[in-house]
């Protein structure tokens, strides 16, 4: 089974040496390995354990929360159910981001378009009697 130093993750995972210790420290990576000098060991699946903690993280579950579902991972198949909900809330919170940032791109496409047509004109005058529609 090949393994990986902390700063050979760090790298891979585009996180700092730092994000990892203090992931560490917050009991997120319970099933990480040391070596006798007391060096973390990485392996393939904890790698793939990280990329779930950054996609948590990535939609804005607290690190608390985060630290709920690993301690639900490490009970096993009676915690299905939690884990399961969790990430049904995770999916809509995306889901709901995703219809903002949606909404935030049709505006910005449209001072795009705005801004090129009055730069066209040389004029903003052009736009006086349009109304925003968006």
């Amino acid at each position: 089974m090949k393994t990986y130093s902390i700063s050979e993750v760090a790298k891979e995972l585009n996180l700092t040496v730092y994000t990892l210790r203090y992931y560490d420290k917050e009991g997120l990576m319970p099933f990480l390995e040391r070596t006798s000098s007391g060096s973390r060991v990485f392996t393939d699946s904890d790698i793939d354990a990280l990329k779930v903690i950054e996609c948590l993280k990535a939609t804005g579950m607290p690190i608390k929360e985060i630290k709920n579902f690993i301690d639900w991972c490490s009970e096993g198949d009676s915690t299905l159910h939690q884990r399961f909900d969790m990430f049904t809330e995770r999916k809509a919170a995306v889901e709901a981001q995703l219809e903002e940032l949606s909404k935030t791109m049709e505006l910005i496409n449209y001072k795009c378009e705005y801004y090129k047509i009055a730069l066209e004109a040389g004029t903003e005058d052009i736009h006086k009697n349009e109304k925003i529609e968006v």
